[in-house]
């Protein structure tokens, strides 16, 4: 399939691999965690309220951010997918859309069009089988360059000799390396080496020629352009990863003060608190001193969640 797709989501999915990408993030996996917490009544301290509206909100704006981002990339997708080209079919050209396009179709190009797929130049207009592309979407230069069909193809330029055109190429794999391809053509028990100056690549735009035919060899996502933009992914700055960095940090830190703080809630319960049970009595779940402190860090953990988002506005 000559299909391309850049977008990250569609409608099932975007919940659960937005959710999945966010949390990848430290400190949105610590609001969950602290969320979490927050919702055991034997070390609840504060409600789960407090941290719920934060998270939610900052989730919120991330996602509405992410889903506006890749509704344009569907857009995008949408508009290049739906471009016409002319496919001959059965002897005669018809109109087809990009997403249409298959291996071994022989399509025809005009001047100023853009290429649909990476093609093998069978012939064209200009004499000697010459054509003059601008590939100023695969490498950024807008000088012409110029691409050539080999002599026992170049004096295809008729509807029906090209129609009863049957011969078959052997090819490298799809790759990304837009200066270099390696082929050989079997055509009438004859065969013919292949290199980039036969090629025209999907992306290239059709110069000071009046028209071309070319036979695909590489469609959609093995275009050299596409092999070349990768699968789009979630977007990490070096700030994203410094910031995750801290969180750790400062979790540690929170964790250590967590545990501090615990050890000397169960000294204080076993030596002082167990003498004044009849006044100030353990709860239900609490048969010792050393669960008292257990449960005392998570509480602690909780309390003490500020010293996170304090951190953060780290300047």
């Amino acid at each position: 399939s000559n299909c391309i797709q850049t977008s990250k989501y569609n409608i099932v999915t975007f919940l659960p691999v937005n959710l999945f990408e966010q949390f990848q993030e430290v400190a949105n996996t610590y609001f969950l965690f602290l969320l979490i917490l927050q919702l055991i009544p034997q070390i609840s301290s504060l409600s789960w309220f407090t941290t719920i509206v934060p998270l939610v909100l900052v989730l919120t704006i991330t996602a509405v951010k992410d889903a506006t981002d890749d509704y344009f990339r569907h857009k995008s997708d949408n508009q290049v997918n739906n471009r016409q080209s002319q496919v001959l079919i059965n002897g005669t050209l018809r109109q087809e859309q990009w997403m249409n396009v298959r291996v071994g179709d022989i399509i025809k190009l005009e001047n100023n069009h853009f290429v649909a797929a990476d093609l093998l130049l069978l012939s064209s207009s200009e004499p000697h089988g010459l054509c003059y592309i601008e590939t100023a979407e695969l490498d950024g230069e807008t000088n012409m360059k110029v691409r050539q069909a080999i002599p026992v193809t170049s004096e295809l330029g008729d509807i029906g000799q090209l129609a009863q055109f049957d011969g078959e190429v052997i090819c490298e794999p799809p790759n990304n390396k837009l200066d270099k391809f390696s082929g050989t053509l079997y055509w009438k028990e004859n065969k013919y080496p292949l290199s980039n100056q036969n090629m025209l690549l999907r992306g290239c735009m059709l110069r000071n020629t009046e028209w071309c035919f070319g036979l695909v060899v590489f469609a959609g996502p093995d275009t050299k352009l596409m092999q070349n933009s990768g699968r789009t992914k979630f977007k990490r700055t070096s700030i994203d990863r410094l910031m995750n960095t801290l969180v750790l940090w400062i979790f540690g830190f929170l964790v250590c003060m967590g545990v501090i703080l615990a050890i000397g809630n169960a000294i204080w319960e076993h030596e002082v608190g167990a003498r004044f049970q009849l006044y100030l009595p353990w709860d239900e779940a609490v048969d010792s001193a050393f669960f008292s402190g257990f449960l005392s860090f998570w509480s602690y953990i909780i309390i003490l969640n500020t010293v996170v988002p304090i951190s953060l506005y780290v300047r």
